[in-house]
């Protein structure tokens, strides 16, 4: 590069001039913003796709091998039949059945197998594991699996049922609720109809193996019922012969009508001892009255008499009525009186006649009388002694017939049962009413593919921005002089930003121009400058912590700005083992600086004098040779001082070769350069450290290499450095500035800008 105009010397002095650093470092307040959270997911936006693509990739695999999954289910109450509760005398008792021990039937062994051969679930890919194929990542973890376990683990066969069983188990539900007894049975499968298939087949599977349970229980009943009803009978039989042995033994009259006969004998003998008792007391008191009374008329008035005596008693009382009658018409000494009274006097010697044979009647019949008292009563005495040894006899028959009764009920009530169980094994074990059979459910459980899709990339895009944030906490890289503040010994020279591949491929001397990296390169020259007391420094050593922190561009950027302001540069190639400037300049020197530090070359063997005004060492071939020249690097720096040029030195990194800690304490000024986002901080204050004994105390640090759109999303102070607004401004307009006639005009306000920077 050539300017038109010359500019004053360097060296001139600026006293007006303040040369504090350009670059200030501001605190921030340490709290939360949600501007710098966004920031964050716009720079690592590529990192945030990159992690979300590659769990979506297997995500929506998995996903579009997902098979719509299908439920059907059924609602149905067990109870007991209804005939088995038919004349039972406990009207207390539910008809239902215990809901848990029926869910548990449901879920039993046996009924689950019928149900898997029945509907052949062995046979179905979904069901059995044995016919399904190895998936990837089964490999994978299997072989991780046998890693840590020696036992081989061994494959379901094909038609083992165990492993589609519990396949069974996971996609069937039977459960109840607590406050209810309606049993609900359901089924996931895959297909629709085989979902409404099995609760309905489950619950007549159910039925079958109920009745088959409840009719072994019977039978098993049934069978000890016959032991007993065989024991029970013989023990009746045995009462039956012991009452029965016993009435013949005791000659016990079991027949109601001798029985009533017995009882009317001695009805009869009881009736007739009370008549004769009766008779007694009567005769009794006739002869007592007949032997008491003086007179027979009087007597047999007040006592049963016989018709004769009655008939005499009667005429006595005529004749005498008619001899009162008498009296009143004739005195007592007429005829009439007198053969009336003697009629009178007749017929009272007949009465008493009459009555004297009636009492000596009376006396035999009462001795008659008592002669059959006595008779009777030893009769009485004899049926009654007979009847109390019958009633004795009674008493234990009726004890042993009341034992062969007791017995005959027990053997009756064990035919009773035998009989009801019979019954029931004709009956149904339960009786089912189902409020809703399984029907072919018409839509899939759950939700679609898309919904868990959309569930995937929410997921991937939370993981991803959490990998984010976890990969921006773990970096520990320079992205900003704020992050370097505390570090002492450090000036900030600018930030210097990326060049875009085609721009870096290019040469040195042919590369478009490129305003904002342009500008930044005169940043770290007006920094170097305001550093070193307001003017540059007669030697500069440029150098990093690592290789590849692009501190070859930023020397030979410095060379190319401070040459095109007509400032005289010596750029050398310090880095003496990896050495690349020569390929820039293409200078065809055969020996550079290690060839002059061992002796085999002078000084002017190996400057290259560059028509753009650059003066150029190369590094030369590498040599493990004694260095005979060992203050040679001094003697370059006196004779470019000397001869009035800056000598920029593009040293090897300080963490790679002692070199550069020996040539950082001859120069005036060290720059060291950092690359944006890959060199760590740990690493740049090791490097400042193995600098620190030096002759310059201060060292200039450029940050190289930043991606100006990512560096404007942090929440550094620097980080409106290169904003839009600024980038437009730098960008030239096409409209006016063309690459043939106009290149002339930006060539000369660039330079303008240079000697006003500069000077």
């Amino acid at each position: 590069m050539t300017i038109s105009t010359l500019p004053p010397d360097r060296n001139l002095p600026i006293s007006p001039m303040r040369y504090d650093p350009r670059f200030q470092v501001e605190t921030k307040a340490d709290h939360f913003d949600l501007g710098a959270a966004v920031g964050l997911v716009r720079r690592r936006m590529i990192v945030i796709i990159t992690i979300a693509v590659l769990i979506m990739v297997p995500a929506a695999m998995m996903i579009s091998g997902l098979k719509p999954a299908y439920q059907g289910s059924a609602r149905l109450i067990i109870r007991q039949p209804l005939a088995t509760l038919l004349g039972v005398d406990d009207t207390s008792r539910s008809d239902l059945i215990d809901v848990k021990s029926e869910t548990e039937r449901l879920l039993s062994r046996g009924i689950t197998e019928r149900v898997v051969r029945e509907l052949r679930l062995n046979e179905r890919q979904e069901f059995n594991p044995a016919l399904r194929k190895i998936s990837f990542i089964d490999r994978i973890r299997a072989t991780l699996r046998g890693l840590f376990d020696t036992k081989k683990p061994t494959l379901p066969a094909g038609d083992n049922i165990d492993a589609t069983i519990q396949e069974y188990y996971q996609a069937l539900g039977v459960w109840h609720e607590d406050k209810s007894e309606v049993i609900q049975i359901s089924f996931t499968a895959n297909d629709a109809e085989l979902a409404a298939a099995v609760p309905n087949r489950l619950v007549s599977i159910y039925l079958d193996e109920r009745k088959g349970s409840v009719s072994g229980r019977l039978v098993s009943a049934e069978e000890w019922l016959r032991q007993r009803v065989t024991e029970q009978q013989a023990r009746a039989n045995m009462a039956r012969d012991a009452a029965r042995n016993y009435q013949e033994s005791m000659d016990i009259v079991s027949k109601e009508d001798a029985q009533d006969e017995r009882i009317k004998s001695l009805l009869e003998l009881t009736g007739r001892e009370g008549k004769i008792e009766e008779s007694r007391v009567e005769v009794k008191a006739t002869i007592s009255t007949l032997e008491s009374a003086d007179n027979a008329s009087a007597a047999v008035q007040n006592i049963v008499v016989p018709d004769n005596i009655a008939t005499k008693q009667r005429d006595l009382h005529a004749q005498e009525q008619d001899l009162a009658r008498l009296l009143q018409t004739y005195d007592g000494n007429a005829e009439a009186v007198v053969d009336l009274r003697g009629k009178i006097q007749q017929s009272r010697a007949d009465l008493d006649l009459a009555t004297k044979q009636y009492l000596q009647t009376m006396r035999a019949k009462l001795a008659a009388l008592d002669h059959e008292a006595s008779a009777l009563e030893s009769l009485l005495a004899d049926a009654q002694e007979k009847r109390t040894r019958d009633a004795l006899a009674q008493t234990e028959l009726t004890r042993l017939q009341r034992i062969a009764d007791k017995e005959q009920a027990a053997l009756d009530k064990l035919e009773d049962q035998r009989r009801d169980l019979a019954a029931k094994a004709r009956l149904p074990g339960a009786e089912l009413e189902v409020f809703s059979p399984a029907s072919v459910p018409l839509t899939p459980q759950g939700r679609g593919r898309l919904f868990y899709l959309v569930g995937a990339l929410l997921a991937a895009i939370s993981v991803a921005v959490t990998a984010a944030f976890v990969i921006e906490m773990w970096d520990r890289t320079v992205r900003s002089f704020d992050q370097i503040a505390g570090i002492a010994r450090t000036i900030p020279a600018g930030l210097i930003p990326r060049l875009a591949r085609r721009e870096n491929s290019k040469t040195m001397f042919e590369h478009m121009p490129v305003p904002m990296f342009d500008e930044a390169i005169r940043t770290v020259v007006l920094s170097l400058k305001q550093s070193n007391g307001g003017k540059l420094p007669s030697s500069i050593v440029v150098t990093s912590a690592h290789s590849g922190d692009g501190k070859s561009l930023v020397a030979r950027s410095l060379a190319i700005e401070l040459a095109a302001a007509a400032v005289p540069v010596l750029l050398v190639d310090g880095d003496l083992r990896r050495g690349k400037l020569d390929s820039f300049f293409r200078s065809g020197l055969m020996h550079g600086l290690n060839e002059f530090l061992i002796g085999q070359a002078d000084l002017r063997d190996i400057v290259y004098h560059h028509p753009s005004g650059i003066d150029f060492i190369p590094s030369g071939r590498f040599s493990l040779q004694r260095r005979v020249r060992s203050n040679g690097l001094a003697e370059i720096i006196e004779l470019g001082g000397a001869a009035g040029r800056i000598v920029i030195f593009d040293s090897a990194p300080v963490l790679v070769s002692a070199d550069t800690v020996h040539l950082a304490a001859l120069a005036e000024r060290t720059l060291a350069v950092v690359r944006w986002g890959k060199t760590s901080r740990r690493a740049f204050e090791f490097s400042l450290q193995q600098m620190k004994g030096s002759r310059n105390s201060e060292i200039v640090v450029a940050i190289n290499n930043v991606n100006t759109k990512n560096h404007a999303l942090y929440n550094f102070s620097d980080s409106e450095l290169f904003s839009k607004s600024l980038m437009k401004y730098y960008d030239p307009n096409p409209e006016y500035i063309t690459h043939n006639g106009n290149r002339s005009i930006l060539k000369i306000v660039r330079t303008m800008k240079h000697y006003f920077l500069l000077h």
